[in-house]
């Protein structure tokens, strides 16, 4: 236990030391941590749907009829029509021939990678990727080349100076702490030139960007174009799970390889019933989505115009960079006192010196609750001198 505690010692010598809290309310634009009251910027709930009426009445419905739990894998008992409805309404929402729900995102994208690849594959990662991307493929045993961050020149050198027999570029759609969009075109231009495989992790996008919300493929255009395309049903779906999107032989093969699928108990009904009505939602609420675009549009210019740098986002992900652990941590403690919930965040999770808060807006958010916030972020922002005294 000693080597425990040491760790943990050098973890909070570092600022890097979390703690966990508790929200006593539904996911909502307000909400009650430990029974105080606070405005909720840091919730992926983007389009506000977590509390939405039709989506409980989906899973009270589909508890009534199915029960709790599922009862075992997809392979085994645990497959239920529910699944299969999901799974269709997936595919023809990403335009693809079949989709294949998991547990997580993180699941999803380990299963995927791990499932596919071996030591006879490249992978070209996006330096800002999610970790679970990476986990992935440690556990696939492919050679991993991570370029710049949407970096076409750096990938181009790296796929002349590394590309192997079998290879793979995988990228976020849209980088959760970053909240900028990949150069997709680009990267499905290169792919094509060199026979590779493309994969898209398009968790932030999902509900957020395209036709119908349907993502970052057909944000650009591209349908059809991407390998690959896995994402959430856990941020503007506002339910649980991943899932994978592309042509049916690899759904039947990640079916039967991926070891995060074969071996995991499946989702329960109620939260599969969620995520079909919420997709129906997502497909027909085109002034939902638009709202939320547009309000963190003008939330982002705000911060701008006091001062503050918000990198180069174009997404409901809204990061100010601090650079440094303790401040960051410091204005986000100062915040929560003051009723206005933002995490900071810190290595790993982000590069070293580019500590952050990050704000995450909902469609739901009303003018009144963004305008209180963004006076107290300027406020502390002035008192811990990130930006100047006149605004």
């Amino acid at each position: 236990m000693n080597y425990i505690t040491d760790k943990l010692i050098k973890i909070k010598d570092k600022g890097l030391y979390r703690e966990l809290r508790y929200i006593d309310t539904a996911q909502s634009p307000r909400v009650k941590i430990e029974g105080k009251d606070f405005i909720l910027l840091g919730s992926n709930n983007y389009l506000g749907l977590c509390d939405d009426f039709r989506l409980k009445k989906a899973a009270i419905d589909a508890i009534n009829k199915y029960g709790v739990g599922s009862g075992g894998s997809r392979l085994t008992t645990g497959s239920y029509d529910l699944h299969k409805q999901l799974e269709e309404k997936i595919a023809s929402f990403k335009g693809t021939e079949a989709s294949l729900v998991f547990n997580t995102g993180y699941m999803a994208n380990v299963g995927i990678i791990s499932a596919l690849c071996d030591a006879s594959w490249v992978i070209f990662s996006d330096k800002l990727n999610h970790a679970s991307i990476i986990d992935g493929y440690r556990l696939s045993g492919a050679k991993l080349i991570r370029y710049k961050h949407c970096d076409m020149n750096d990938l181009l050198n790296k796929i002349n100076k590394y590309k192997g027999s079998n290879n793979l570029i995988v990228t976020d759609g849209v980088f959760s702490m970053d909240g900028d969009i990949a150069p997709l075109p680009d990267i499905v231009k290169i792919a094509k030139k060199f026979n590779m495989m493309t994969m898209v992790d398009d968790a932030h996008a999902t509900g957020i960007l395209g036709k119908n919300g349907s993502g970052t493929a057909s944000y650009f255009g591209l349908d059809n174009e991407i390998d690959i395309i896995m994402g959430t049903l856990s941020k503007a779906v506002a339910s649980e799970g991943g899932y994978v999107a592309g042509k049916k032989d690899l759904i039947n093969y990640l079916i039967n390889s991926a070891r995060s699928f074969i071996y995991s108990t499946a989702l329960c009904p109620s939260t599969i019933a969620v995520s079909i009505k919420a997709l129906e939602i997502i497909e027909k609420d085109e002034e939902r989505r638009v709202k939320l675009l547009k309000t963190s549009n003008w939330f982002q210019n705000q911060l701008k115009v006091a001062g503050f740098n918000v990198m180069e986002t174009q997404t409901p992900i809204i990061p100010i960079l601090i650079g440094e652990v303790d401040k960051a941590v410091e204005f986000s403690k100062i915040l929560l006192s003051q009723g206005v919930y933002v995490p900071a965040i810190r290595p790993p999770s982000v590069p070293r010196g580019t500590s952050r808060l990050r704000i995450s807006l909902m469609a739901t958010h009303s003018k009144e609750d963004l305008e209180e916030a963004l006076v107290k972020i300027k406020e502390i922002g002035k008192e811990l001198k990130i930006i100047g005294g006149l605004l």
